[in-house]
This record gives C-alpha cells, sequence and structure tokens, in this order.
C-alpha cells in the first residue's frame, strides 16, 4: 500500500498541484476522488475545512495544497522543489502567496461576475498580475521555470491556472498579453513536465467545466465550489 493518500478532484486545481508534486516526486500514491458537488458525510472527519486536497502520510493529515506542497518536499527531498538559498526560498513563498490571495481570486472574479464594467476592470487587475509575474520570472533567471533550470513548487502552483486560461478566453475573452513572453515560454516548458502530462485535461474540458459561469444564475455555485478546493 502507498504512502501517501490523498483525497482529490479531478476537476480543482488545488489538487492538481498536490498531484503535480506527488508525480515529480516520484512518490507512490492511492487517489480518493470527492464529488464536490455531494460531498460525501465522512469527509469532514477528514478535511476539518471541508475543501480538497487532503492528504494521509505515516498517520498524520495535511491539508491546504501550498502547506501540503512543501510538507512534500520536506519528507520527499528528492528533487528538491525549494531554492535551498534562504532568500530565494522566502521569495518562492511569497510569489505563491502571490498567487493564492491576488491572482487567482482575480481570475475567479473575472469568471463569475456578469457585469460589463466589473469584467473589464477585473480583466485589466488580471493583466497587471501577469505582467508583475512577467517581470519577477525574467529577474530570477534564463528559465525555463520560474527558478531557472529547475522546476520547483511556485511553478506548480501556477501551472493549474495557466492551463484553465482558455476557459477564461472563451468565456471572458481575457488571455495572457502578448508582453509576458517569459510567461508563454514558460508554459510551453510547464506542458512537457511529466505531471502536467498525467493530470492535464486540456481546453475543451475546462471550457465545459466552466460553462456554469457563463449563466448568471450559477454565481453562488460556483463561489461554493470555490471555496472547497485550496
Amino acid at each position: 500500500m502507498s504512502e501517501v493518500e490523498i483525497f482529490s478532484a479531478e476537476v480543482c486545481p488545488f489538487a492538481q498541484r498536490t498531484r503535480m508534486v506527488l508525480i515529480e516526486k516520484g512518490v507512490e500514491f492511492t487517489l480518493r476522488e470527492v464529488d464536490l458537488a455531494a460531498k460525501p458525510d465522512w469527509f469532514i472527519e477528514v478535511s476539518p475545512y471541508s475543501k480538497v486536497p487532503v492528504i494521509r502520510h505515516r498517520g498524520r493529515t495535511v491539508y491546504e495544497s501550498a502547506i501540503i506542497n512543501e510538507y512534500l518536499d520536506e519528507v520527499y527531498p528528492t528533487p528538491p522543489m525549494m531554492p535551498s538559498e534562504p532568500g530565494a526560498r522566502a521569495s518562492a513563498r511569497i510569489w505563491i502567496d502571490f498567487m493564492n490571495i491576488k491572482l487567482l481570486p482575480c481570475f475567479y472574479r473575472l469568471l463569475m461576475t456578469q457585469e460589463p464594467d466589473k469584467q473589464a476592470a477585473e480583466a485589466a487587475t488580471l493583466k497587471a498580475h501577469f505582467r508583475l509575474m512577467e517581470a519577477a520570472m525574467a529577474g530570477e533567471g534564463a528559465g525555463p521555470y520560474w527558478f531557472g533550470g529547475q522546476l520547483g513548487l511556485v511553478d506548480l502552483a501556477l501551472y493549474p491556472w495557466f492551463e484553465r486560461l482558455p476557459a477564461l478566453e472563451h468565456y471572458r475573452g481575457a488571455m495572457l498579453p502578448e508582453d509576458c513572453a517569459r510567461l508563454g515560454s514558460w508554459f510551453t516548458a510547464m506542458e512537457q513536465t511529466e505531471s502536467a502530462r498525467a493530470t492535464t485535461n486540456g481546453a475543451e474540458y475546462h471550457i465545459a467545466a466552466y460553462v456554469k459561469y457563463a449563466d448568471n444564475s450559477t454565481d453562488s455555485i460556483s463561489a461554493r465550489e470555490f471555496r472547497a478546493s485550496a
């Protein structure tokens, strides 16, 4: 039996982050799919926040994707996915936090809002976030990944939302700005990683999964689903 048990949902980008870490580390795991629209009664005993992903490992339960991923990097240190230098490691944590509290909420607000003025404002904010990340990534090295040649937790924290950009373009017309060439080449490199190939569902899947956002009557459903994962 595998050491790691992960409670996940195929549609969930947060859970995808952790599955990608496990795959890149070569860690065998048991996958437990959870229906976020009809979570079983026992799930609250597994996940105090009632969210995915959650892992069980050596008798311990760990939740919240960013915390899980650092935990996995510590207990399975090869290959390392955080920089060894303290300043760079702090920078990695800053950018993962930026994604969690700035980029991703903006992504979902843009999808969920039905008002054209608010859509325009969120689209402009999203572009500003991308340009800030473009400049930061360019300052860290030549690539192909965030910190140069080594795939890391920052890359895996960001990839699931870039995979979902076709849905954002389809429903809201929002795209990666043309002047973010570094991010574009980063995404191309990420698509070739083992974990991306194993977990990517493709543009049509995400366009269908996000169809609910095109209907004003489903805003509250969308918000609940966003809160069900982290």
